[in-house]
């Protein structure tokens, strides 16, 4: 039996690609979407021209947001490796250990480097590292073992040298790691957090927040023992309790894109009380919390 029936083709046509006139800030951008012809932008990081004669627009050569800088014109991805900057606090997992140095995985396109040299000794004491010293390495840190650092140089190919001179930074003691976006970080002045539900956050710039019971410290900007000494006795129920809260609402606010500070965690945290620990990640409870919070990170921003 036949039957007539009529099928419709489309021939494959070249998409339009339509360039933005006036270059706004947050501006969302595909591969390939022309972001302006005006002569008068330069092509910044995650953007490209061509070679033809005469044509100077420029392309998006990665999903994300259009970050104009005056005249230069960027494309930050939604999602990536972290792409570090001198100054950045940052959580490590130490991944092997060499001459006179550690390999260090930070969430970036390369390994991290942690000099020998670049770390303090027991008591903050200054002098040269001895082969004593090279021989004791694993006794500090091992593989696996993880670090709080800051970044120290930035090379070339994207690699990152790390160092923990000041005792605030090192050995990181118990606890729990968790992973998110880098970009979902808000750079601040301060990334280490004594929160007020009696925990501590380290949010890394790399995207690993480090979460752990109270860090006592004293008015000295220096205070901390660099990780040579750290409490060793068992974590109390309570405290792991408030532990997994805290990151369960930090993995509440990044399964929303919500940006991670010490204010946004202890909003979530507050309003995650209503519920137990356990059911915070489930898709409704997130997004009650999620709302809860920005509007009360509104509210605030209103008073301001």
């Amino acid at each position: 039996m036949s039957s007539n029936k009529t099928i419709e083709m489309k021939l494959p046509s070249k998409r339009q690609k339509n360039a933005v006139q006036n270059v706004s800030n947050r501006m969302l951008v595909t591969p390939g979407d022309v972001i302006t012809e005006d002569t008068i932008y330069m092509k910044g990081h995650g953007t490209y021209g061509t070679n033809i004669e005469g044509d100077k627009r420029v392309i998006a050569s990665v999903a994300g947001v259009v970050e104009p800088i005056n005249k230069l014109i960027c494309v930050k991805p939604l999602k990536t490796r972290y792409n570090g900057e001198v100054g950045d606090v940052i959580v490590g997992r130490i991944k092997d250990v060499q001459q006179k140095r550690w390999k260090v995985e930070t969430n970036s396109r390369l390994d991290s480097v942690l000099h020998l040299s670049s770390v303090n000794l027991r008591g903050g004491e200054l002098r040269r590292r001895s082969a004593a010293d090279e021989f004791a390495m694993r006794e500090y840190l091992k593989e696996g073992d993880l670090i709080s650092a800051e970044i120290q140089q930035v090379h070339a190919d994207g690699s990152l040298s790390l160092h923990t001179r000041s005792l605030r930074y090192g050995k990181l003691g118990q606890g729990c790691c968790v992973v998110v976006s880098p970009s979902l970080i808000k750079r601040r002045k301060n990334h280490m957090h004594n929160l007020s539900c009696g925990v501590s956050i380290i949010l890394g710039n790399n995207g690993y927040v480090w979460i752990s019971p109270l860090v006592k410290t004293a008015t000295d900007s220096e205070a901390g023992d660099g990780g040579f000494d750290f409490d060793k006795e068992p974590v109390t129920a309570d405290d792991r309790e408030t532990i997994c809260r805290v990151r369960n609402a930090i993995l509440c606010l990044a399964k929303h894109s919500v940006m991670l500070y010490d204010t946004s965690v202890q909003y979530a945290y507050d309003k995650s009380l209503d519920y137990e620990a356990k059911h915070l990640l489930s898709d409704d409870v997130a997004s009650e919390i999620v709302d809860r919070t920005l509007m009360e990170i509104d509210l605030l921003k209103g008073n301001a």
